[in-house]
C-alpha cells in the first residue's frame, strides 16, 4: 500500500516551480543531511550478506540495517520534496532525483519483502538482483542530486582531455570564438547553473542556452541588449551580498569585478552571441606568472584590525594564508579617497596585492604612489578622473595582471603606454575616450 501514495506523489503536489511556505523549505533543508543515512546503510548491506557466509551474526544484522535504510529513504524523499517545492525547484534535473530517490525506497522495501525468501533459500535469485538493482539505482540517483547542487559537469571540468573528449561526443553545443562562449558563458556554467541550468529551474530562468537565457524567468527578461541598467540579471548579482534578491543565492561564490566588468560591457555592446571582442576590452594570451608571496606583516595587524572599526578606507585578507596579501577596500569612503590618502598606505605597500579605488577622488598622481606597491595583481581605477598621464610608472609592477580604466578620462596617447605593461592580461577601457583603440588593435591583430 505504501508504494502507492509514493508513485503518486508527483502528481498529488505537483512542483510548479512556485515557492511556498517557509517552513517547508526550512524541514526541507535537512535533506543533504538525512540522504548520507539510507545510502551509507545500503551500502553496508551487501558487505553484511558477504561477511555473513563466515559469520551468521552479521547476516541478521544485514535485517536490521536493511529496514533502517528502508525507514531512512521514505525520511530523506519527504524532506527532498519538501525542499524542492517549498524553494520553488524544478526542472528536468530536479525531476529525475525525484524519481530516483523514490524508486530506490521501493526497490529498498522490495528488497525487504524477497529477503526472508532468499534466507530460507539460497537458490532464490530475487534478492540478490533486486540489492544489485538498488545499488545502481542509489548512484544513479546520488548523481542527480550532484549534478543539482554542483551542476552537470562536476565530475568532467577537471578530467584528462580524452575523457573530456568522450563525454562531450553527441554534444549539440557548437564550439564558438565569440567573446560570449570564451568569456560570458563560462560564468554562468561555473556560477549561475547549478540554480539555472538543466539540473533545476528557480525562477523559471534558464541559463544553459543562449536562446533561453534570453527568454527570461517568471519576472521577464534578465537581459536587455544595450540597456545594462534595466537588465534584471545585472541588478541581482550587484546588490549588496546580504540583500534578499542578491545572486547567487544560498552562499555560493559571487561573481568577480571582474565578470561583472564582462557581463555590463557584453549588455552595453548589444549582448551578442556572436560577437569576437567587445570595444574597449583588452585580454591578452593567458600567461602563468608566478605569484609572490608576500612578506609577513604580523607586527602591523594591530593597526589593521582597528581599521575595520573605524569609518575609512580597509585591509581585507586574500585568504586565511598571510602570504596571499591584503586588499585596499575604499567602498565606503570612495568620495572623500584622494591621493593624499592613498598615500598614507605607502607603509602596508609590500603587502598589498590589489587595490580597489573605483570612483574614488583619485587623479594621475596617484600612479607614482601606486608605483611603491610591489606585490599588485590588480588596480580598480574605472569611473575616476584619470587620464593615463604618467602610467607607465606602472611598468615595475611586474605582478600586475588587471587593470580597469573604464569610465575614466584615459586618452589615446596614454592608452598606447599600457603596452610598457607586459605582465597585464586583462584591460578594460570601456566608456573611455581610448574606447575606439580596441577594435583596430583587434583588427591588426587578426589580420
Amino acid at each position: 500500500m505504501l508504494s502507492l501514495p509514493l508513485v503518486g506523489l508527483p502528481w498529488i503536489v505537483r512542483l510548479n516551480g512556485q515557492p511556498h511556505a517557509d517552513w517547508q523549505q526550512f524541514l526541507g533543508r535537512f535533506h543533504p543531511l538525512a540522504v548520507h543515512l539510507p545510502v551509507t546503510l545500503i551500502l553496508l548491506v551487501p558487505l553484511l550478506e558477504l561477511a555473513g557466509r563466515r559469520k551468521p551474526a552479521l547476516r541478521e544484522a544485514a535485517g536490521f540495517v536493511l529496514g533502517l535504510a528502508f525507514a531512512g529513504c521514505i525520511a530523506s524523499v519527504m524532506l527532498g520534496y519538501l525542499l524542492a517545492f517549498g524553494s520553488g525547484a524544478a526542472g528536468p534535473g530536479v525531476t529525475r532525483h525525484m524519481w530516483g530517490g523514490i524508486l530506490l525506497t521501493l526497490c529498498t522495501m522490495l528488497c525487504l519483502l524477497t529477503r526472508p525468501l532468499w534466507a530460507v533459500s539460497a537458490a532464490d535469485k530475487g534478492y540478490p538482483a533486486l540489492l544489485a538493482i538498488t545499488l545502481i539505482l542509489m548512484m544513479w540517483a546520488a548523481h542527480q542530486g550532484g549534478s543539482i547542487t554542483h551542476g552537470s559537469n562536476y565530475l568532467t571540468v577537471y578530467a584528462p582531455r580524452p575523457i573530456k573528449t568522450i563525454v562531450s561526443l553527441g554534444s549539440s553545443q557548437a564550439k564558438s570564438d565569440s567573446f560570449y562562449a570564451q568569456h560570458i558563458d563560462p560564468i554562468w556554467d561555473k556560477k549561475c547553473l547549478s540554480c539555472h541550468g538543466d539540473g533545476q529551474v528557480k525562477g523559471k530562468l534558464r541559463m544553459d542556452t543562449f536562446e533561453a537565457l534570453m527568454m527570461g524567468g517568471k519576472d521577464g527578461p534578465v537581459i536587455v541588449p544595450n540597456k545594462p541598467e534595466d537588465s534584471l540579471l545585472l541588478k541581482r548579482v550587484t546588490l549588496p551580498e546580504g540583500h534578499k534578491q542578491f545572486m547567487p543565492a544560498e552562499g555560493k561564490p559571487p561573481l568577480s569585478k571582474e565578470e561583472i566588468t564582462w557581463i555590463r560591457a557584453w549588455i552595453q555592446q548589444g549582448a551578442s552571441p556572436t560577437v569576437t571582442h567587445l570595444e574597449g576590452i583588452s585580454i591578452r594570451e593567458q600567461r602563468d606568472i608566478p605569484l609572490e608571496p608576500v612578506g609577513d606583516y604580523s607586527a602591523l595587524q594591530p593597526e589593521i584590525d582597528r581599521m575595520k572599526s573605524v569609518p575609512g578606507a580597509k585591509l581585507l585578507t586574500v585568504s586565511a594564508k598571510p602570504s596571499d596579501g591584503l586588499i585596499l577596500n575604499t567602498l565606503d569612503v570612495v568620495d572623500s579617497f584622494g591621493d593624499a590618502q592613498l598615500a598614507q598606505f605607502e607603509k602596508y605597500a609590500p603587502y598589498i596585492v590589489e587595490v580597489d579605488l573605483a570612483r574614488t577622488a583619485i587623479t594621475d598622481a596617484s600612479f607614482t604612489t601606486l608605483a611603491q606597491f610591489t606585490h599588485l595583481r590588480a588596480i580598480h581605477l574605472d569611473n575616476t578622473s584619470v587620464t593615463g598621464n604618467g602610467i607607465e610608472k606602472l611598468a615595475g609592477l611586474k605582478q600586475l595582471t588587471y587593470l580597469n580604466l573604464s569610465g575614466t578620462k584615459i586618452t589615446s596617447e596614454s592608452a598606447a603606454r599600457l603596452k610598457s605593461l607586459r605582465s597585464l592580461r586583462h584591460i578594460y577601457l570601456f566608456n573611455t575616450p581610448a574606447q575606439p583603440l580596441a577594435p583596430a588593435a583587434e583588427a591588426r591583430k587578426t589580420s
